[in-house]
Order: structure tokens, then sequence, then C-alpha cells
């Protein structure tokens, strides 16, 4: 492949997570490889690649303009992505409420309804397991991590 969508995918594993995009690559068909080829070089490897904008705004902006889209699973792919970028669960509510000033309350309802199922997710995969590691975003470049045990 070309020096673009390698950038690209090192980009795209950093903020959906290197088991979901291998995922996706691994399953891309005669149909959809070129369309996942194309959207990595260019989304992910011109777009994200550009270092102007550091990867938790650019995951803020992401955010904003994809709810206001109304496009929620995207949304919540991106809102994982937020997270793994440095994001806090009280930014993106903040985003929430400027997508409906914007966009309007229901399209801010949708999203906070997905926000709501994709937190609950996370907190309950958390909490089922008894050990596990948390590891901090980038910014601290994925050595830190913390061993959280389950509390009786």
């Amino acid at each position: 492949m070309n020096e673009l969508f390698e950038k690209g995918l090192k980009k795209r594993r950093a903020t959906l997570g290197t088991d979901y995009v291998d995922n996706t690559m691994a399953h891309a068909d005669k149909l959809n490889r070129p369309f996942q080829e194309a959207m990595t070089a260019w989304c992910w490897g011109f777009g994200w690649g550009d270092d102007v904008i550091d990867e938790k705004t650019r995951s803020m902006m992401n955010l904003s303009m994809i709810g206001a889209l109304g496009k929620m699973t995207e949304w919540e792919l991106h809102c994982n992505g937020a997270i793994r970028n440095g994001c806090s669960l009280e930014e993106i509510r903040a985003i929430v409420h400027v997508i409906g000033i914007y966009c309007g309350v229901p399209q801010a309802l949708e999203c906070m309804r997905v926000l709501a199922r994709f937190w609950m997710n996370i907190t309950c995969w958390m909490i089922s397991k008894p050990t596990f590691l948390v590891r901090f975003p980038k910014r601290f470049e994925w050595t830190i991590f913390i061993l959280v045990s389950k509390v009786h």
C-alpha cells in the first residue's frame, strides 16, 4: 500500500482500536475493500494524519459533525474513539448540548440515547471483569497502565 494508507491505518487503529480496525480490514471483501482502503488513506491518512489539530480536538469536532448528520452508528464508534483520545464523558455531554442548540433537540436526544447506551456498555464491561487494565490515552504514549480489581 502507499504511505498515506499506512499512516491512516496507524491513526485509525490508535483511535478506534486495533481489534476493530483489523477485524474490519480482514472482513473487507471484493465489494468494500476498495472503499476501506480509500477511506483509510483519505480520511485517516490525509485528514487525521494532519498533526495541526490534536486527536482530542479532532475527536470532538468529529462528534459534533457526525452527531449533526445523525449518523448514530458512526457517532457511537467515535464516542469510543473520543474516549481513547482523551475526551471525558462531561466533554462529550457538552458536545451533545451544542448539537441540540444548532441541530435541534430531537437530534441531541438521539445522541444522548446513544451516549447513554455506549457508557452503560463500557461501565458494565468494566464491572464484569474481576480485574482489567485501564490504558490512558496516547498523550501518555500508552505506557501507563492501572490494574483495577473488583471490590466485593
